[in-house]
């Protein structure tokens, strides 16, 4: 076997991280199916031992090497690592995995510095990271998915990556590729509604038969109506801000401007092109009613939303 080098993994995001390995042994096994591989963490590996891995089989064959932790190894262990990494073995893969930060930073360096192949694989923790994630998961299994199907995925499913990249995969195959808000509500219906963005979103886009529809479904899974009537706010809220922003501001200085992610700017831009100033200050008046209704001031807060929804939608059309 042709020698994979050396593989750097530094992250603590623990699909991305077992994704990278899997590529390397897969890589590894193209050219000798018969590679063996050998995980192992720092308790593991005894001084020697790891020359005594590298050295050639007498059998043959390649060999695809895993060290976890290695931020955990000692001096010793660190020091035996890199004198291999300046003359590595050419049947012999090596991956050393480290959980990031600047315990064990020498043998990152080290390895960096004797050509090591780096991969990246950082917590994915922003709500923009996770919509590109779910995004890049859809192409990868072969399909396409809208920036709001995106979003409502994750309303759905939550922040665990290994979940949204099986619901990515599934949705893929069900649906033949391309997705949006409609496809994924129709196979998470009763997860991707509540959050009650969806309701808002609706609204804000004039679809009033829609909107109505995703309130009386979150309002029979049990989402809170001050939930629903907060996520209106936030909605209506956010076309004053990005429509009061000023002209020239772009990208990055007008998110700083906003205190808002560029993701979320592009959507509510898109939103905006329906709306008139005197609109969008009659659709912040309705939401405030509702939330005082929604607080203890109406007897059914069910049709104070519905009545909400459909004030926001009419003032859409206010020119």
């Amino acid at each position: 076997m042709a020698g994979d080098g050396i593989t750097l993994i530094v992250g603590d995001e623990e699909l991305l991280v077992e994704r990278a390995i899997g590529e390397v042994v897969a890589s590894a096994r193209a050219d000798d199916p018969e590679t063996e591989v050998i995980d192992l963490v720092p308790g593991g590996l005894e001084p020697g031992r790891l020359a005594e891995l590298t050295s050639p089989s007498l059998f043959g064959g390649g060999k695809v090497l895993v060290l976890r932790s290695v931020q955990d190894l000692g001096k010793d262990l660190t020091a035996e690592v890199l004198a291999y990494a300046k003359d590595p073995a050419d049947d012999v893969a090596l991956v050393a995995v480290h959980h990031g930060g600047a315990k064990g930073k020498a043998l990152v360096d080290g390895l960096a510095k004797a050509g090591a192949r780096k991969v990246a694989c950082p917590k994915v923790t922003k709500v923009g990271e996770r919509i590109d994630f779910v995004r890049n998961e859809v192409r990868r299994a072969g399909g396409r998915i809208s920036p709001d199907g995106a979003r409502v995925l994750l309303d759905a499913v939550g922040n665990d990556l290994r979940e949204l990249a099986g619901a990515c995969s599934q949705l893929v195959a069900d649906t033949g590729g391309r997705i949006d808000d409609a496809a994924v509500a129709r196979y998470y219906r009763g997860r991707a509604e509540v959050s009650g963005f969806t309701v808002a979103d609706k609204a804000i886009e004039g679809q009033l038969a829609d909107a109505l529809e995703q309130l009386r479904w979150a309002l029979a899974t049990g989402v809170a109506p001050v939930l629903i009537v907060s996520a209106l706010a936030q909605g209506v809220r956010s076309l004053a801000k990005v429509g009061a922003a000023p002209r020239g501001a772009r990208g990055a200085a007008l998110a700083k401007e906003l205190g808002m992610p560029s993701w979320k700017i592009d959507r509510v831009q898109r939103q905006l092109r329906g709306w008139s100033g005197e609109g969008v200050a009659r659709a912040l008046t309705a939401v405030a009613e509702a939330d005082e209704q929604v607080k203890g001031g109406a007897a059914d807060a069910a049709y104070a939303l519905e009545k909400a929804v459909a004030e926001v939608v009419a003032a859409r059309q206010v020119r």
